[in-house]
Order: C-alpha cells, then structure tokens, then sequence
C-alpha cells in the first residue's frame, strides 16, 4: 500500500469518527433519547419509577437539569447551594433572573481553587463547607469515572465510589448549624449535589423542623452502597411533610420539590 493510499484511508476513518460523533451529540440532544433512556432504566430497575405530584410553570434548565419555581423569589430571598463542582451556570442565570443572593458551599480543594479563576457576581457568596446529619469531621473520596480515573469535582462520602486511596478530611455542618452561622432563620431553595450526603442531610433537616420552600437534589440511589429504596423512602417522608414533586430531570436524578404553591 502507498503512503497516499495510508494518508486517504486514515482520513476516511477520521471522517466517520467526526460523522459518528455528530450523529451522537444530535441523537443525545432529542427529547426523545432521553425519554426512551430514562423509561427503559426504570424498566430494567436502575432508576424509579416516579411522576410530577403537581404541575407548574418552572424556571432553570428545563428538561436536563435544575429546575425551580419563580413565584416569590426575589432579592430578600435565602437561596442555599451544597456542590459547586466547576458549573455555576444554574447559579449566575438564577442572580441575573432574580437579583437574589446565592450562598453556596463546597470544601474540595479543585472547586474552592476554581472558582477564584471565575468572574461572579457579589450576589454569589462561598464558603468552603460541607454539609451532612452532623456537625463532624468527614472523609471525602474523588469519584472514579468508568475509565476509574479520579474526578477533580465530584467528591463523596461514599468510599465504594473512589479507589480507597485518596481522601481529604474537612469539617461537615448541619443546615441547622450553617443557619445558625450565617443568622439566617429559613431558606427559600436549597440545591443539593452532593454525592450521597443527602440523605443523611434532608434527615438532619426534617428532625431539625427545617422546611424549605423548595428543595432540588440530586439522588444518588445509582451507588451500590445507597440504592433505591433509600431515595423513595426519603421520597416518601418528604411528601408526608407537604413536599410535591413538580419536575424531575430526562436522567431521572435531579428532583425539584415544593412544600406550598402560592
């Protein structure tokens, strides 16, 4: 074979790379795909099943992601935001909507050193804290990805999820603690993404009496360690408490829950 026939040929192949790669972000970029995902994980059992408990107008990012209610949002409101990872884009569109001050926290070293490269408003306001059921010393893992690599974001309590080798200690606060800290005496939303530590989190809260007027978390029952059942029944105690489901994300994880619509 000549080395113009090598050079054509590996061209060819780069060019339906490129092709197959197009065709995948289009594909992934349907409502459709993801309706048909998300139905057949909750067939196979990996996600639940669960539907809207009410129906209203949200703001945020739509089908993909985080999702809140507008109505009585405003620049009195107390808006509390656990994982920033290396994406404050739900954040900044949600100060520039609303002109609320955003208070958000996170103690991994990649996201606090992160965010000092960023340009945001004075309306966002960090602290490198966690947050679980207690105020105590925690372990936090990186993430392995399904090449195992380590993320540089994505921390959790859970050491299943990591390699077992690498941690970092920090200092963990309830909500009522932070409260307390910032003289604060509600919140209007909280966002949770913080890999696991939710549950243990929204239990601390409910046994505190510590209602929110929305909630948005992300569930993380897709960790062996944690599972299904342990996402419905905090589900389930939600709604016994006056919580509504009134959006849930195309993967199925991302919840939106509001105790009473005005």
């Amino acid at each position: 074979m000549t080395i113009a026939k090598v050079k054509f040929s590996t061209i060819e192949l780069l060019k339906k790379k490129i092709k197959s790669s197009r065709l995948k972000k289009r594909i992934k970029s349907s409502h459709i795909y993801w309706v048909i995902k998300l139905f057949l994980k909750r067939l196979i059992g990996v996600e639940i099943w669960v539907k809207n408990d009410i129906k209203i107008l949200c703001e945020g990012q739509g089908p993909a992601g985080w999702n809140y209610y507008k109505k009585n949002i405003g620049k009195n409101s107390i808006i509390y935001v656990f994982g920033v990872g290396d994406d404050i884009s739900f954040e900044l569109d949600f100060i520039a909507k609303n002109q609320s001050k955003i208070f958000a926290f996170d103690p991994t070293p990649y996201s606090i050193e992160w965010l000092k490269s960023q340009e945001v408003s004075d309306n966002f306001i960090f602290y490198p804290w966690a947050v679980s059921g207690k105020d105590k010393m925690i372990s936090l893992y990186p993430r392995l990805d399904r090449s195992g690599k380590k993320s540089q974001d994505m921390w959790t309590i859970d050491e299943s999820q990591s390699d077992g080798e690498s941690s970092i200690e920090v200092f963990s606060y309830t909500l009522k603690t932070i409260l307390k800290k910032l003289k604060h005496k509600k919140i209007d939303i909280l966002k949770l993404d913080i890999e696991g530590a939710e549950y243990s989190t929204i239990d601390s809260m409910i046994s505190n009496r510590i209602y929110p007027n929305q909630i948005l978390v992300e569930f993380h029952h897709r960790f062996t360690s944690i599972g299904k059942q342990r996402t419905i029944n905090c589900i389930d105690r939600l709604r016994l408490l006056g919580y509504q489901i009134f959006s849930v994300s195309q993967t199925g994880r991302e919840f939106s829950f509001i105790r009473k619509v005005d």
